[in-house]
């Protein structure tokens, strides 16, 4: 046989693969009508459990792996499919909806907005990105940020999440644990350090050097040119270049951002000292309301699943299914629960969709726990 004539051959195999999954689906229709119609449940996990095994013992040996996975993948779409008959809104997509309609179709300009740190603060850089008049209200540290919202000081925070270079914040991680809160919108901003020291003072006077971890992970490198000096992390960069301004001593230098130098009137020693040139943070806005402004096409999950084999699997096949985008995907240690993990989620999906508003409807029933932080752009 020729290349083409085993090309027709495969042509005529797949539409009649078409045609058998669309009678296969029908058929699956009809069960979950069946099911509804008598009060039946409509997921029956034994069933799917025992087809497959079924399927994969009537394979040859050699496609067994790969029958295995289609008929995964075939079940996860039969599923999807009853669900779009079957399935009543769940009470986040009822959310969801409300406060797409609840929503003002522009995002404010002015609006009162917690930031950890001190006057200089990347949050603060990120906030005036985000709002045209913030009045910024500083905060200790980022939980101090989550409990200004809960508490009603404020309507807004801006906080960092992840960084290019040095990876997650996980703190924050671990406080959206703790707290009910939205993300309403994002802002990726390109952070460039610098070295600060009081004016006067000389590079091979510094005998510390004072910043936050997340900046000093980010000057790893750099720092290796001071081997004998003493690295310090604090609360803040910008509260690290008010610490060496105030610190009456010519042998501390900070780092931070340009600004924060202009700020707190101190020299540069040197710019642009971070490892890596395209060094950027993700900071995100939150609100203790859902608010989901228009253009939204972001959105972040938080999911536990049970400590069986294919769980995560499962809810994985369902993204897939819809063909829904993940494109950020860490897992937490949950506190207090030994070996139980959270999940995190960022999509990309259109809240307007089709397919977002089904995955929203079944999440529920593929984890012991989902919580929805928002939906959102991202600037």
């Amino acid at each position: 046989m020729s290349l083409e004539d085993y090309r027709s051959r495969i042509d005529a195999i797949d539409e009649e693969i078409v045609k058998k999954l669309e009678e296969r689906m029908r058929i699956a229709e009809n069960i979950a009508k069946y099911k509804q119609e008598n009060g039946l449940q409509v997921m029956d996990v034994y069933r799917e459990r025992e087809k497959i095994d079924k399927i994969t013992e009537i394979a040859a040996d050699d496609m067994a792996s790969y029958t295995r996975v289609l008929y995964n993948t075939i079940m996860e779409l039969s599923k999807d499919h009853q669900r779009k008959i079957t399935q009543t809104e769940s009470p986040v997509v009822q959310s969801i909806k409300k406060a797409l309609e609840e929503t003002s179709k522009v995002f404010p300009a002015k609006a009162t907005v917690a930031c950890q740190g001190v006057a200089g603060a990347y949050s603060q850089q990120a906030c005036e990105k985000l709002f045209k008049m913030p009045q910024i209200m500083y905060v200790k540290n980022f939980n101090g940020v989550f409990a200004a919202i809960d508490q009603g000081l404020c309507q807004y925070g801006v906080l960092p999440l992840e960084n290019s270079t040095a990876g997650s914040v996980n703190q924050i991680y671990d406080l959206m644990m703790k707290y009910n809160f939205h993300i309403v919108k994002s802002v990726k901003m390109k952070i460039d350090h610098s070295l600060l020291a009081k004016p006067g003072t000389k590079k091979e006077d510094i005998q510390e050097i004072v910043s936050h971890e997340q900046a000093i992970q980010q000057c790893d490198e750099y720092l290796k040119k001071y081997p004998n000096v003493k690295v310090t992390m604090c609360e803040n960069t910008a509260e690290a270049a008010k610490m060496v301004a105030e610190s009456g001593r010519s042998d501390i230098a900070a780092l931070a951002s340009y600004a924060c130098g202009q700020l707190y009137g101190l020299s540069c020693l040197e710019e642009n000292v971070q490892d890596n040139g395209n060094n950027y943070t993700r900071f995100i806005c939150i609100s203790k309301k859902l608010e989901i402004y228009p253009g939204a096409d972001k959105t972040s999950l938080m999911l536990v699943v049970s400590h069986k084999p294919g769980s995560l699997y499962n809810v994985l096949s369902r993204f897939n299914a819809l063909g829904i985008n993940i494109f950020k995907l860490e897992s937490r240690p949950i506190p207090e629960r030994d070996f139980d993990f959270m999940f995190y989620f960022d999509i990309d999906s259109e809240v307007y969709s089709e397919e977002f508003i089904r995955l929203m409807n079944q999440l529920d029933e593929l984890t012991q726990q989902c919580k929805y932080l928002g939906s959102y752009t991202e600037i």
